[in-house]
C-alpha cells in the first residue's frame, strides 16, 4: 500500500470483501480477471475497471488473484477527470476506463518492490495526469487541514476558520465533494492510523494515533469502510509506504 496526503493505493492479493461504503472515490482494477460489483437495491456489474463513488454501499467480488484499489480525494480535479475517463456503468458505479488496456498491463507489474516513480506514473495514468486542485479553495483548505491535523478537528472549528457557519460549511462540504464531513474526517483518521502502521506500530498504537476511541472502534470503522477488518489485511504481510507529494 502507498499513501499520499489524501490518496491511497493498494495493490496485491484479492481480498474477501463484505458489503461496505467508502468515504472517498475508489478506482477498482481486476488485474488478472473481471470482478463483480453488487449494489443494493441495484444490480450487479462485471468489469475489469470501475469507479465507485463515496457513500455507495456495495460488495465487490474478485474473479482473479490480484486487485488494485486507488482511493482519491472526492471532489478534486483528479477525481473529476478520472470519472470522465470511464465510458459505461449503472447503479451509480462507473465502468470501462478508456485506458483500461494500458492500466491492466502496468498494474500487473506493480509489486512491493516497485519504485515510487512507477506507482505515481500509474496513478497519473488512471486520473489523466490532472493536478489535485479543487473548485472551491475553502473545501481544499479544510481537507488538507483534516489530513495533516495532529488533533481531532470538529466541523465548528474549521467552519469558523473559513468564516462560515457550521451548517453552511457542512452543506458546502457535501455539495463540493459528494461525501459528508464526518465521513471524510473518518478517512483522515484512517490515514493517520495507516501512517502509524507504516512506522512499524501495532494496531493498538495505530488506533490511538488515528484518534479512535479504542482498537475495536478502529476495527469496526475500518470494516464498514473497506469491507474487512484491518487484522485481515495485515495478515497478508502488507507493506505500507508513505509518499510525500501533496494531493
Amino acid at each position: 500500500m502507498w499513501l499520499w496526503p489524501g490518496r491511497a493505493l493498494y495493490a496485491g492479493p484479492s481480498l474477501r470483501l463484505g458489503p461496505h461504503s467508502g468515504a472517498v472515490a475508489c478506482v477498482a482494477v481486476g488485474v488478472d480477471a473481471p470482478f463483480a460489483v453488487r449494489r443494493a437495491p441495484g444490480g450487479e456489474l462485471r468489469a475489469r475497471t470501475a469507479l465507485i463513488p463515496p457513500r455507495v454501499r456495495h460488495q465487490l467480488t474478485a474473479g482473479g488473484d490480484r486487485m488494485v484499489f486507488l482511493y482519491l480525494n472526492p471532489g478534486s480535479a483528479e477525481d473529476r477527470a478520472c470519472r470522465a475517463r470511464f465510458t459505461g456503468g449503472d447503479y451509480g458505479v462507473m465502468t470501462g476506463h478508456e485506458a483500461e488496456a494500458g492500466l491492466l498491463v502496468r498494474a500487473a507489474a506493480i509489486s512491493a518492490h516497485s519504485p515510487d516513480g512507477q506507482i505515481t506514473a500509474w496513478t497519473d495514468e488512471a486520473t489523466g495526469h490532472e493536478t489535485p486542485s479543487f473548485t472551491d479553495p475553502r473545501i481544499a483548505a479544510a481537507m488538507r487541514r483534516l489530513i495533516g491535523a495532529d488533533e481531532p478537528l470538529p466541523a465548528a472549528l474549521l467552519a469558523a476558520e473559513l468564516g462560515l457557519s457550521e451548517s453552511r460549511f457542512l452543506r458546502l462540504f457535501r455539495e463540493r465533494t459528494g461525501t459528508s464531513y464526518r465521513r471524510f474526517r473518518l478517512w483522515a483518521q484512517m490515514h493517520r492510523a495507516a501512517r502509524a502502521l507504516a512506522a512499524g506500530e501495532n494496531l493498538t498504537r495505530a488506533a490511538a494515533d488515528g484518534y479512535f476511541a479504542s482498537p475495536s472502534h478502529f476495527s469496526t470503522a475500518f470494516h464498514a469502510m473497506f469491507g474487512l477488518p484491518p487484522s485481515a489485511l495485515l495478515s497478508r504481510q502488507l507493506t505500507v509506504r508513505c509518499l510525500d507529494r501533496l494531493v
